[in-house]
């Protein structure tokens, strides 16, 4: 299949669903929030009852245009909403309010690790309900469905990329840029596995030079920027093995089955006549003046691609940089620390070893352990005192993370002030080397990689209190 590929051009878009982070749903005022009991969270509004009437949640218009403006959108001045028939049998009314022809954003781009992927639009729409499939049915799977309508009318943005990504790669970087993005201006929590973000990918093949996009197929039900990856590929393979054999692609949508590893044939593609749309008659059109998308710009946050940028300023490398603005959390703690005038690189060498490693074998986030920056910042203040060496600081950084203790607090009490006097790091030295006259000869016939053998003596009989480069300067005073 790898030969195969060389003869196609992949060409992927996406159509991803955020859940905004208002207090209540788009056009009622009951809440959204995940987890609670079902259908515990509905209004007469949400379950589409006779006479009521939609009112439309400024909050979410409001995370509508800033995201638009952090994906460098046009907002335009004006907007509306339409009704788009079509079944979902888990929202009541029949029917849901989207935007069509007029949506809130336009003609954006999101530049994603040097290529610039554009932005078609930005629009809001209620989202539909969520069906629990129960029971047991032998071969058949679920024998009976239960309807969970919490989810009903929460405020969604679809982000509806050009068709301009190449590769499965692509589509993932996008889609994890996208996810930072939404986190840091703080209109989605970009949990893919709650569903607060989910993705769509439209996917088409061509042959190599063509200028003519092949017959695409949409991908649903992916939850996950691996699965992301394996539906892509899997479709890719799938529809050249079509073409292959003489066969055309259909136009239609597929599920994405990650156990099966496969996508799965779901329905016939409708295009938008499919849907019916027609201007939402409960709902005016919407003006937005160039004051209140101004006054929206003003609250901008600094976005993951400056905040990257920022990092390497300071001296860290591409890869850590990314590794720490991946983290929202993360990066907030790290520009505390740095706003209390730590050391950058100590600051993030502690963050990217034995910090992240602690989290990770916890599975914690920074915010939920017990460290401060204002520790960290202690901490960093102490070796560069040379009062602890290096060592000593990521001996006692987990204990800082699990008790909240202070760093000098933890040094006072257990004694692990960094030895400076030369005269006592002599004394320790000479007696290493008379302890080993087999290496010190060893050395002085040109084995001067031994040296660090030596370092280590010293420092294991100091219990990594010496000073290192004291402890360096001595020994070869010594040997040679």
């Amino acid at each position: 299949m790898e030969d195969l590929r060389d003869k196609y051009e992949v060409v992927i878009g996406l159509e991803v669903h955020a859940q905004l982070k208002t207090k209540s749903k788009i056009f009622a005022p009951d809440g959204c929030e995940f987890g609670k009991e079902p259908n515990s969270e509905t209004s007469p509004i949400t379950l589409g009852m006779p006479g009521v009437l939609p009112v439309l949640n400024k909050e979410a218009v409001n995370m509508g245009i800033l995201t638009g403006l952090a994906l460098n959108c046009e907002i335009p001045e004006r907007c509306k909403f339409d009704r788009k028939q079509y079944f979902y049998p888990d929202l009541p009314k029949g029917y849901q309010i989207s935007q069509y022809d007029e949506p809130i954003c336009v003609n954006g781009y999101l530049n994603v690790k040097g290529k610039k992927i554009g932005i078609t639009r930005a629009h809001l729409e209620e989202d539909a309900g969520k069906l629990v499939h129960a029971g047991a049915d032998g071969l058949a799977g679920s024998s009976y469905s239960l309807v969970d309508l919490n989810r009903a009318g929460t405020p969604l943005l679809e982000i509806v990329s050009e068709p301009d990504m190449r590769s499965s790669e692509e589509a993932r970087n996008y889609m994890e840029e996208l996810r930072n993005i939404v986190r840091y201006i703080g209109v989605c929590d970009g949990n893919l596995e709650e569903g607060s973000m989910r993705c769509d990918a439209n996917i088409s093949i061509m042959p190599k030079g063509s200028k003519e996009f092949g017959t695409r197929a949409e991908i649903k039900n992916v939850n996950s920027f691996s699965a992301l990856q394996r539906a892509i590929e899997y479709e890719i393979d799938r529809q050249i093995e079509i073409v292959e054999e003489g066969g055309k692609v259909v136009q239609e949508t597929r599920l994405w089955d990650d156990n099966a590893r496969e996508t799965k044939s779901m329905r016939g593609k409708e295009d938008a006549h499919d849907y019916r749309y027609f201007p939402e008659p409960d709902l005016m059109p919407l003006k937005i003046s160039r004051e209140w998308v101004e006054e929206i710009r003003a609250k901008m946050p600094e976005l993951p691609q400056a905040k990257r940028e920022r990092y390497m300023s300071l001296g860290l490398s591409e890869y850590d940089a990314s590794v720490i603005v991946e983290q929202m959390g993360l990066a907030l703690f790290f520009d505390e620390v740095l706003k209390l005038g730590a050391s950058p690189k100590i600051a993030v060498n502690f963050i990217m070893g034995e910090i992240a490693a602690y989290l990770k074998e916890t599975k914690l986030e920074i915010n939920e352990t017990k460290l401060t920056p204002e520790n960290l910042v202690e901490l960093i203040s102490l070796i560069e005192k040379n009062t602890i060496s290096n060592n000593i600081g990521k001996q006692i950084i987990v204990d800082m993370m699990k008790d909240g203790s202070k760093a000098s607090e933890i040094v006072e009490k257990r004694g692990l002030s960094q030895i400076s006097d030369t005269g006592a790091i002599k004394e320790i030295a000479q007696k290493v080397c008379d302890a080993n006259p087999a290496q010190v000869s060893a050395y002085k016939n040109g084995k001067v990689q031994l040296l660090g053998f030596f370092v280590g003596q010293v420092m294991k009989e100091t219990k990594g209190r010496a000073n290192p480069k004291a402890v360096n300067e001595i020994l070869k005073e010594i040997l040679d």
